[in-house]
């Protein structure tokens, strides 16, 4: 199964791009962030017409996510568990119906900046509700992957100019042990699983890039 993870910065103005790159890349399962779209205003039928079942989770003119999957989704839930004030579009979650189900967890975590400050507080506390949540899908000890934008710079060699970040929300000591927290319960991070040190520039941290993290059993 091929799976895909796209900071799309607003769906509706690049509807046209995500389209093209659905039917260039092909991957199986797409999960986007940032579609800055209300639910019954995403852009559902252009990529339905791909053949691709389509979930959001959406907010007007911020946040939002997206599960777009040529296999059948079931059980969706939306919104990230353990703060029921909580407003902001960052979580969805579906079981991907193919040869081997898979639970797909698509997030867009905080930003955070400035740090410190009450977004980054909101960051950490968010980063509390995700390892409550990993540690219930680990428990289950069913496949499952969180994929999406992390907003986090785990190493230094992620980053082009490490030293330009040394106070910024994504690679602050406490954002990146919340991280290593994560993956220490047993998660696989997809770029390191394939990827030691400093990957090629694209990869690197000029702004957030998608991540992974996954377990199979």
């Amino acid at each position: 199964m091929k799976i895909a993870t796209f900071n799309i910065n607003g769906v509706k103005a690049r509807i046209e791009a995500l389209t093209t790159w659905l039917q260039d890349s092909a991957p199986d399962v797409a999960v986007l962030q940032e579609i800055k779209s209300v639910d019954e205003g995403f852009p559902r039928q252009a990529i339905e017409e791909l053949g691709y079942n389509v979930e959001t989770h959406g907010q007007k003119g911020f946040n939002g996510v997206a599960i777009l999957s040529k296999f059948p989704l079931e059980d969706v839930t939306r919104g990230l568990p353990g703060d029921d004030t909580d407003e902001q579009a960052r979580w969805i979650e579906a079981t991907v119906i193919g040869e081997k189900a898979l639970r797909i967890c698509g997030l867009y975590l905080p930003n955070g900046n400035p740090a410190p400050g009450p977004k980054y507080d909101y960051k950490l506390a968010w980063m509390e509700r995700l390892y409550t949540r990993a540690q219930a899908l680990m428990a289950l000890e069913e496949p499952a992957l969180m994929c999406g934008d992390y907003n986090i710079i785990p190493q230094s060699e992620d980053a082009a100019r490490p030293d330009a970040w040394i106070e910024d929300a994504l690679f602050r000591p406490e954002s990146r042990a919340a991280f290593r927290q994560l993956v220490n319960l047993g998660f696989t991070e997809a770029f390191r699983a394939r990827q030691q040190g400093a990957g090629p520039p694209a990869c690197r941290f000029a702004r957030p890039h998608g991540q992974a993290i996954g377990r199979d059993y």
